[in-house]
């Protein structure tokens, strides 16, 4: 019995190790690279597309179609009450409208500016002038910016499940 226990212990001891070895080894990876912090649902860096794609990707879309997306590019707006939105930069003087879904998670209030790897569904939205109200003053905008709204808009719009910010 006593042999049994001491084998147990000289094992333990080496599976221990190990393992400690393994969390060394993640941290010197984890210097190498960008540092990205996690939103949603978890997502890799990899396997995204460019922004240009993407905008190729929304200007052939139809009402009512959906695409899976994953691509990087740069945040040109978010919602500095809640970080509910985003308005994302797709090149050509384009961006996409960015919720999140059923309203999940949000980003910081300082991502404006950041790059973003953004995982979700593509698709063409109407967006309301009380929803375009409502993202101005979101926004921060003075109320005379804000009633010079008038008019509803399509636009590009992706509905996020994850998103990579990179710090």
């Amino acid at each position: 019995m006593k042999k049994i226990i001491f084998i147990f212990i000289v094992v333990l001891s080496f599976t221990a190790c190990k393992k400690e070895n393994k969390n060394v080894d993640v941290k010197k990876e984890t210097v190498k690279t960008e540092k990205l912090v996690s939103f949603g649902k978890k997502i890799t860096a990899d396997n995204f597309v460019s922004k240009d794609k993407i905008l190729n990707t929304f200007k052939n879309l139809k009402k009512g179609d959906t695409v899976a997306v994953k691509f990087k590019t740069k945040i040109n707006k978010s919602c500095k009450k809640k970080g509910c939105w985003m308005r994302l930069d797709l090149g050509d003087d384009q961006e996409t409208l960015v919720r999140f879904k059923d309203y999940g998670f949000f980003v910081p209030l300082n991502a404006q500016g950041k790059e973003v790897i953004v995982n979700g569904k593509a698709y063409l939205d109407v967006v309301t002038v009380d929803q375009l109200r409502h993202y101005a003053k979101d926004e921060g905008l003075s109320e005379e910016e804000i009633n010079k709204i008038t008019e509803e808009e399509v636009t590009f719009a992706v509905e996020s499940d994850g998103v990579l910010l990179v710090e």
